[in-house]
């Protein structure tokens, strides 16, 4: 298997890293932790990160959109009407068509509310909006969310902020197995090794704020957050022994002296 690149709604990335904004000390800490991570795509909680006051520093002063994509999203929307006038501004503010879409359920665990992120989706699509969705880690979920015109699927490993790391991995390799669309993990991920997990899972991509924004040192966690994605991608191409319970000599008795 040869990796052909990272595809979202036809268009090719070189970087299976997406990283989020928030969380950072400054915006110049931020743009060093993003271009360290090597990141193409970088979300945007339209609600709280300034990109259109020119009379306040703008996230645009520091990352070029024009270099690197943004990927407005909804963080911070519990209905689907919030998340839908969030993204229509978004369109407004820098004609943004690819989102990302987060409705959540409650303000304790963040978990998504699927029934109104189904929804926003449906009318998203519409609109000719390129949906990413947050979502849980239902696969009966995922594909309906396929179904209604998702162009990734994005199930959370634990909650928002969590750092657990992957919880489950079986439904993961569920939705895996039965979708065609870009599958990213998004939420969860502590460490380095979470990401790598995720990548040999067979995900195409991993989305990480809080564990790199939060970390003692942003800047080494990025770049760590970039080698355990590539690691785990070609781990996950390179095709894995099958696990055996029993052990296994390295060289055959043939020969033996």
């Amino acid at each position: 298997m040869i990796d052909k690149g990272f595809k979202i709604a036809n268009k090719i990335f070189k970087s299976r890293l997406i990283v989020g904004t928030g969380k950072y000390k400054s915006f110049s800490e931020c743009a060093k932790a993003i271009k360290t991570s090597g990141a193409d795509i970088v979300t945007v909680a339209v609600r709280r990160v300034n990109i259109s006051n020119k009379n306040k520093a703008r996230l645009m002063d520091y990352i070029d959109p024009k270099k690197i994509t943004y990927l407005p999203n909804t963080a911070g929307c519990f209905t689907a009407e919030d998340a839908i006038r969030t993204l229509r501004l978004a369109r407004e503010i820098g004609g943004w068509k690819l989102v990302k879409l987060e409705v959540l359920g409650d303000k304790r665990n963040l978990f998504p509310e699927m029934i109104e992120t189904l929804r926003s989706t449906e009318l998203l699509t519409k609109e000719g909006f390129k949906v990413m969705v947050y979502c849980n880690d239902d696969p009966l979920m995922a594909k309906r969310l396929e179904n209604a015109g998702a162009v990734a699927i994005m199930p959370l490993a634990a909650p928002i902020g969590s750092g657990l790391g992957i919880q489950n991995k079986v439904n993961i390799k569920i939705i895996r197995k039965q979708t065609k669309l870009p599958l990213i993990i998004d939420a969860g991920i502590g460490q380095a090794s979470d990401a790598s997990i995720a990548m040999e899972l067979g995900c195409d991509g991993v989305l990480i704020n809080t564990a790199i924004a939060k970390a003692k040192n942003p800047i080494q966690m990025a770049e760590a957050m970039k080698l355990a994605v590539i690691s785990g991608r070609k781990s996950y191409l390179s095709g894995r022994i099958n696990p055996n319970l029993f052990g296994s000599a390295s060289t055959t008795n043939k020969g033996i002296i």
